[in-house]
């Protein structure tokens, strides 16, 4: 099918191609009729502007792209959503990628937003990232760059994080609390500060409770639900843990199928923590105690972070967002 371009709506009103052009801009120098007629034309035509042209022409970018690891995360989505709340009323568009955890994905999202000239870059690091180049440059190009939740603390751009280290320390403490001996942590890859801050958290409740961090009790990289069943049932048999401290949902999800097949009784002989308040969280049985991130306030942070970097006024601060237990059935002893 052709694309229908400028030149083919100027050659149906018998018009130049520039007063097309200066009215599909709303130029006041092209009377309203005109605008009115070459807007009606445009639409029965079916023209598409071409927003990366336009933006060159203006010298500047209206689209903002945004690469999260997982768009099916509601923490992620709930972030999307904070972010159009803010930057859709200031006449931006977003355009949201996907790096699926994959380190080559996200060099790739990157190359692909620069090469269509966006205007700046919303960025969650995926877990395989351990190289920061690809970063660097959206820097070097001046393009703005807003990180959020799993950062790079030294890329200098502006950062919007969860307080993990606290989420992380209340969620640890209330099973202590809660009478809990021997307490397990299923964290993420700690080279992201987010897992490194939540491990940090358990640590810090472990210590105060008069209690040594046992190794056998800590495992890496489980934050999916298969994860974290094949995770459980290691630590189980290398540790006897009776409570289990997950830094995200999935992998509390992955622990609960765990204990239902060794049919251990939840809370009163294992108790489960996990990290996100996903939607499931309240829905299954046990309903899951878990910390709630604040996900949409989070995007409406970094969408103002975004717009003041626009503005030219290099923002560069940290914001932490506060984070709150939220207890449910699978810790409370009964």
């Amino acid at each position: 099918m052709k694309r229908i371009t400028i030149n083919d709506i100027a050659k149906e009103l018998n018009v130049t191609p520039s007063t097309v052009s200066r009215a599909l801009a709303g130029n006041t120098r092209v009377s309203v009729k005109t605008r009115e007629l070459v807007t009606q034309k445009a639409k029965e035509l079916g023209y598409q502007q071409n927003v990366i042209a336009a933006s060159l022409r203006k010298g500047k970018s209206d689209t903002i792209g945004m690469i999260v690891p997982r768009i099916n995360r509601h923490f992620f989505s709930n972030v999307i959503s904070g972010v159009e709340e803010i930057l859709n009323p200031a006449g931006y568009t977003l355009v949201i990628v996907q790096s699926g955890e994959n380190l080559i994905k996200e060099k790739k999202a990157i190359d692909m937003l620069l090469a269509n000239h966006v205007g700046g870059i919303i960025l969650s690091l995926s877990v395989q990232t351990n190289t920061y180049q690809h970063i660097e440059t959206v820097i070097n190009r001046g393009i703005p760059l807003v990180q959020f939740d799993r950062v790079n603390l030294d890329i200098k751009s502006s950062k919007v994080l969860n307080d993990n280290f606290t989420g992380a320390y209340l969620a640890t403490k209330h099973l202590i609390k809660s009478g809990y001996q021997r307490i397990a942590h299923l964290g993420g890859a700690r080279s992201l500060k987010a897992y490194d801050e939540r491990f940090k958290g358990y640590s810090k409740a472990i210590e105060e409770s008069g209690r040594l961090i046992e190794d056998a009790l800590v495992y890496e990289n489980a934050i999916t639900r298969e994860a974290g069943y094949k995770a459980i049932n290691q630590v189980m048999e290398r540790a006897n843990p009776d409570a289990v401290f997950c830094a995200g949902d999935y992998s509390a999800l992955g622990v609960l199928d765990a204990l239902k097949e060794k049919n251990l009784k939840i809370p009163e002989e294992f108790g489960v923590v996990g990290f996100a308040n996903e939607p499931f969280s309240e829905l299954i049985h046990p309903t899951l105690s878990t910390v709630e991130q604040n996900a949409f306030e989070m995007g409406t942070r970094v969408a103002t972070a975004m717009i003041k970097n626009l503005e030219g006024k290099h923002y560069e601060e940290e914001e932490v967002i506060p984070t709150r237990l939220i207890v449910r059935d699978s810790s409370w002893k009964k």
